[in-house]
């Protein structure tokens, strides 16, 4: 998963719905279009192209232990987990976002904000909303500033800021920032370090890889559900209903994946017609004598 990502112990991200708001001002289908060439996929899991993904509404034994665990947590389930298929906000890409930010605007009202005289305000507290989004690339200001101009429709200020990767690092250790932009990477047999992740002890250590800020305990009971799964089956369920419960609190608003590799190679090789599920499989290709003795004669014919 990689994602713009809130730190939720700021009290402007604190709302599950300010934070699904501001995903209907990144306007993915124009960004693909317009930068990419239409060459990535909208990501919508944390366990994306594997068989851990959560998709359509959970059902079966995912059902029952979402359920086993709302009954104790219901303020962290939201209703639309059981009712919806999640999926990130989609526009026509033509980059005109009114439907989508009259979504968010209605979000933000039910979350206490409001417009006045153009600027978002907390009607509570009076504060305004604004944040700052901090990269350490300057190669993703051009999808970033986009963000940005969307954001500032919605009366919020938004200011990007470029840092060099030693203070970066240190203030995403110290969770010194609003929203970044950060991968999580996972593996296909998740365990102990969902804890690191997403564990409610992790939110306030220094190092750890819980940037967002969550404390939560119906994932709390999720993540220890992986952990102890006593099969494959187990952990397939435990790890799809922690994704559908990671994705519907609207902790980041996912970006981009590619679902294909991108490899040069000389033609000298053959394949199995069976390769691995997660993998090109190199180590089984093999060369075809026939194809490497004609190299040096299809070189010169290039030339």
């Amino acid at each position: 998963m990689q994602a713009f990502v809130f730190n939720i112990r700021k009290n402007i991200f604190k709302e599950r719905e300010a934070r699904e708001a501001l995903s209907y001002a990144f306007d993915f289908e124009w960004t693909n279009a317009n930068l990419f060439y239409g060459a990535y996929q909208r990501t919508n899991s944390f366990f994306e192209n594997s068989e851990l993904a959560s998709s359509g509404i959970p059902q079966g034994k995912e059902f029952n232990l979402l359920q086993k665990i709302g009954n104790k947590n219901s303020k962290f389930l939201p209703s639309k987990l059981y009712l919806n298929e999640f999926n990130p906000p989609k526009t026509d890409g033509s980059g005109f976002m009114r439907k989508e930010l009259a979504k968010a605007t209605l979000l933000l009202k039910k979350a206490g904000w409001k417009l006045k005289d153009g600027k978002l305000i907390n009607k509570e507290s009076g504060q305004h909303f604004e944040f700052e989004i901090l990269l350490v690339s300057p190669a993703f200001e051009r999808i970033v500033l986009p963000f940005k101009d969307n954001l500032e429709k919605l009366g919020i200020s938004v200011n990007v800021r470029t840092v060099d990767s030693s203070q970066y690092q240190k203030r995403l250790e110290t969770f010194d920032f609003d929203m970044v932009v950060s991968t999580f990477r996972q593996s296909l047999s998740p365990g102990n370090e969902q804890r690191d992740f997403w564990g409610s002890d992790a939110a306030d250590t220094n190092g750890s890889r819980n940037i967002i800020g969550i404390k939560n305990d119906a994932i709390d009971m999720l993540i220890e559900k992986v952990i102890s799964a006593k099969d494959r089956e187990d952990l397939i369920i435990a790890t799809k209903a922690l994704d559908r419960m990671l994705l519907w609190n609207h902790y980041v608003i996912p970006q981009w994946h590619i679902s294909s590799y991108r490899t040069l190679y000389w033609d000298i090789f053959n394949k199995p017609k069976i390769r691995p599920k997660y993998s090109l499989g190199t180590n089984t290709w093999w060369i075809d004598t026939e194809k490497a003795s004609t190299i040096n004669e299809r070189r010169k014919s290039i030339q």
